[in-house]
């Protein structure tokens, strides 16, 4: 496979800018329409970013050494609609985010897919609706990109999609290779400017890096070469197909389980299940693991329920059958068992105003027995709460006693 053939699969970019892995791909995409916003938009005072709820958790990470405004987001719905039922979203429920942007957005994100329900966003109409509006719009494929290009008939979202200006993709998620290299594409050179660094206001030597890390390893870059080129275009449609049909297959399994159903429009290689009454999820996923498989746990957030996510590759074809086993078996423990309880500890406190002692005192008196009571516990949290939490447990696992 050669480097041309490579980006022809994502819609033919004129710029191209390699990453050093995912999450700094999606900052550097960030940090390149807040620079061209200050080029441009000299006027404006406050830059917002037009995030979907499902947009990648790693945009929100760099807000602090940006633009405090930044990602404090206008939250436009459109993964918590497509995940309340299964039939695909109407571009109407773009309407919302489209009524979002003002005069002082610099950004519209779409996910290719969603991480949390494996759902392409309407990147068509976000695209339009964004350039309608003079806004940029970038689309998130870090995890389908490297998929989406080779299945039948999928859902429009590479650059050859009017309107898309940037795309990010990680090539150690279904490149296969290994982590630390990624792309971000830009439709044009000038967005590829804004997002090189250049420096010479100080006495060392003058400073120019394409990301937002300096010095890296050359390593993953030259390893993820080798890999792309060994196997090929032809190898990757092999692999993306596999995946895609065990996703399928897995999908089909599920649904047909007393106690579970999948949220949203599985489009991708990435599945959301949940239960019904009477199954509770974090009892699922114990039941699981002690039967050998691991499920991801996603909380509940606003209409969204609790979850648990799984990821298909091109391996799992194999093991779709035994995981379908284990999971009705888990079901039937789960509904057996009853749902997780929340600790009575937990119930109004408030996480601001404890320390490190004050939380392993919290956690002792919650008698947390188990993974599913943890994540019981987590969810009865409002997010900012859960955040502290898992903050305040790092911090006490990382502390010296």
């Amino acid at each position: 496979m050669s480097e041309v053939d490579g980006l022809r699969v994502l819609g033919v970019p004129d710029s191209t800018l390699l990453a050093v892995a995912g999450s700094p791909g999606v900052d550097v995409f960030v940090v390149a329409d807040e620079l061209r916003a200050r080029d441009f938009y000299a006027q404006v005072q406050l830059s917002l970013a037009d995030v979907p709820a499902n947009l990648h958790f790693s945009a929100h990470a760099i807000s602090p050494s940006t633009v405090d405004a930044l990602l404090a987001a206008l939250r436009a719905a459109v993964d918590v609609a497509r995940a309340a039922g299964p039939a695909p979203v109407s571009p109407a429920l773009v309407d919302p985010l489209a009524d979002a942007i003002t005069d002082r957005t610099v950004l519209v994100v779409a996910s290719a897919p969603s991480y949390p329900t494996g759902t392409v966003d309407p990147v068509p109409a976000i695209a339009a609706a964004a350039a309608e509006r003079g806004v940029r719009c970038h689309v998130d494929a870090c995890i389908g990109g490297w998929v989406l290009p080779f299945l039948p008939d999928p859902p429009p979202f590479d650059l050859s999609v009017p309107g898309v200006s940037s795309l990010s993709v990680d090539l150690h998620k279904y490149g296969y290779t290994p982590k630390g290299a990624s792309v971000l594409l830009f439709a044009e050179p000038e967005l590829r400017r804004h997002a090189w660094y250049a420096y010479a206001g100080w006495p060392g030597y003058p400073v120019i890096n394409p990301t937002v890390q300096s010095a890296k390893s050359a390593g993953p870059l030259a390893a993820a070469w080798a890999v792309l080129r060994h196997v090929g275009l032809d190898g990757y449609r092999s692999l993306a197909l596999a995946a895609r049909d065990a996703l399928l297959r897995l999908a089909a399994g599920v649904s047909a389980v007393d106690g579970l159903r999948v949220l949203g429009v599985p489009d991708s290689t990435l599945l959301a299940v949940a239960g019904s009454p009477g199954v509770d999820v974090f009892v699922v996923a114990d039941e699981l693991r002690a039967r050998g498989f691991y499920a991801q746990v996603q909380l509940s957030l606003a209409d969204v329920p609790a979850n648990l996510h799984f990821s298909a590759h091109a391996i799992s074809p194999s093991t779709v059958d035994a995981l379908l086993t284990a999971l009705r078996a888990a079901v039937d423990a789960a509904r057996a068992a009853g749902p997780a309880p929340v600790s009575p500890a937990l119930a109004g406190v408030d996480l601001s105003t404890l320390d490190e002692a004050g939380f392993g005192r919290l956690l002792a008196e919650a008698g947390l027995a188990s993974m599913a009571a943890v994540n019981a516990a987590l969810d009865s949290l409002p997010p900012p709460a859960r955040e502290r939490a898992l903050l305040l447990f790092l911090s006490t696992l990382l502390t010296p006693s």
